[in-house]
């Protein structure tokens, strides 16, 4: 696999085999957040936008934990796409896509994956000359058996399957051949991050990283 560093520059699904998806409350919790996952392998962090403190949050995790490859999660405007590379968004993810969230995304210098959930989705974005996308919400919009659906019709597609997604999937979604990672939040339980027990957040870390 490509090193962080470089794939950032090229597919974000290249960046690791689990990418965590993080909602921060506050942001002076995202430096030793961001140090404990990358601790235990897992340096492609993606930083939600839904929360008032994710932009200081992807601040700071830019300037202070130089080996983390921090991104945008959740960007659903132009103006999110601005401010989340102005912040040091190194990677955009969106839940969906417009014309004017994708066109930003393009323009934006960064690798990027626009959401889709349906077929007809895929083929747009296919036609657009956007092949990598994220899938969501993955486990309701037909997980497994859906993105298997889609790799005879759609080859070119790869995906981050996200939403729902847990350790004891993680691995059976990895399997398929047009998924090159997925995304999740079950190394960060809510009783971990809010007691600031960073080595048990390093330590699911470790586990997820190894399913790669």
């Amino acid at each position: 696999m490509n090193s962080p560093v470089a794939a950032a520059k090229g597919s974000a699904l290249d960046l690791a085999p689990v990418i965590p998806v993080v909602v921060v409350d506050t942001a002076h919790t995202a430096v030793p957040l961001a140090r404990a996952l990358v601790a235990g392998g897992l340096t492609a962090i993606e930083v939600t936008l839904r929360t008032p403190a994710a932009l200081d949050a992807i601040r700071a995790i830019a300037a202070e934990v130089p080996e983390a490859v921090v991104g945008a999660g959740t960007v659903t405007s132009a103006g999110h796409v601005e401010d989340a590379v102005d912040a040091g968004a190194r990677f955009l993810v969106s839940p969906g896509w417009t014309e004017s969230v994708l066109g930003a995304m393009q323009a934006s210098g960064v690798p990027f994956l626009p959401g889709v959930s349906t077929a007809s989705e895929v083929l747009a974005l296919l036609e657009r000359g956007v092949r990598d996308m994220k899938f969501f919400p993955a486990e309701a919009a037909g997980g497994i058996a859906y993105l298997k659906s889609l790799a005879g019709p759609l080859p070119a597609a790869r995906f981050c399957p996200t939403g729902g997604i847990t350790a004891a999937s993680a691995p059976s979604y990895l399997q398929l051949p047009n998924v090159a990672c997925v995304g999740g939040s079950w190394m960060l339980p809510a009783e971990a991050v809010g007691a600031a027990d960073w080595a048990r957040v390093e330590s699911l870390a470790r586990e997820a990283a190894a399913l790669g």
